[in-house]
């Protein structure tokens, strides 16, 4: 059974990311925002994995609900 994202934060978490793989957290579950803990368990929803290639700063999409994941699209500004 599929069930729909949790909606975290209605902005991006801008945040200085390293090279490296990161697990972003589509379902919306996790304690580690914005990466995924293992809270996806059940809900048909699962983490993205992420290649950064680049020291930098990234827009994580907290809304859960952008159509560019794991990045923010400005999706959250749409949302009720």
């Amino acid at each position: 059974m599929s069930e729909k994202p949790v909606i975290v934060e209605k902005a991006p978490k801008v945040e200085s990311v390293e090279p490296g793989t990161y697990w972003w957290c589509a379902c919306g579950r996790s304690a580690t925002q914005p990466f995924c803990d293992g809270a996806h368990k059940g809900t048909g929803i699962e983490p993205k994995e992420v290649k950064i290639t680049e020291s930098g700063k990234v827009p994580w999409c907290m809304c859960k609900h952008t159509g560019t994941p794991p990045w923010c699209d400005g999706a959250h500004t749409k949302l009720p």
